[in-house]
């Protein structure tokens, strides 16, 4: 599986096709508004501010799946993100993640990598390289600013090339 080959309604509704990402890192994160983890946004945010002109692109990816911890709608979701947190990376619309629903980007990671690979929890993150693969994914708790995390991230920056 290649993290370019999949599509992502935007949270305003505007198409997000990872394609337009290509030779970019991307990490992908699981969010809610309602967890215990929903502080990592200024993280996030931090993050997108420090390493966006070296390439890095954090998609954040809303989800009610882990106890019902994003019930707003899209236009509740904007809103409290950009109020609280002035997030501005891009950000998918509401999807469920895992079961039957799940969108088919955790689908097909599921069955490459096996159930392991599936987030438990919200704010799960994914790094994928330039070339679209899974590098390295960490749970919930672990914070977007964690030393490991941030040593993933400047490791494919530095191999990241125009």
């Amino acid at each position: 599986m290649n993290i370019f080959n999949y599509n992502f309604a935007g949270l305003n509704g505007t198409p997000i096709a990872l394609e337009r990402f290509r030779n970019h890192p991307i990490l992908l994160v699981n969010t809610a508004s309602e967890c215990q983890f929903t502080p990592q946004y200024a993280k996030l945010q931090q993050l997108h501010n420090d390493y966006q002109q070296s390439g890095l692109v954090i998609v954040g990816m809303p989800s009610n799946d882990f106890g019902g911890q994003e019930p707003g709608s899209e236009e509740e979701i904007a809103t409290f993100i950009e109020e609280n947190y002035q997030v501005s990376f891009p950000m998918t619309a509401k999807y469920s993640i895992i079961g039957i629903n799940g969108h088919p980007l955790f689908k097909d990671m599921a069955q490459e990598f096996g159930g392991d690979i599936l987030p438990r929890t919200n704010f799960h993150k994914y790094l994928f390289s330039r070339k679209g693969g899974l590098i390295e994914h960490w749970p919930g708790p672990t914070p977007p600013d964690d030393p490991a995390v941030v040593h993933q991230i400047t490791r494919n920056l530095q191999s990241w090339t125009l």
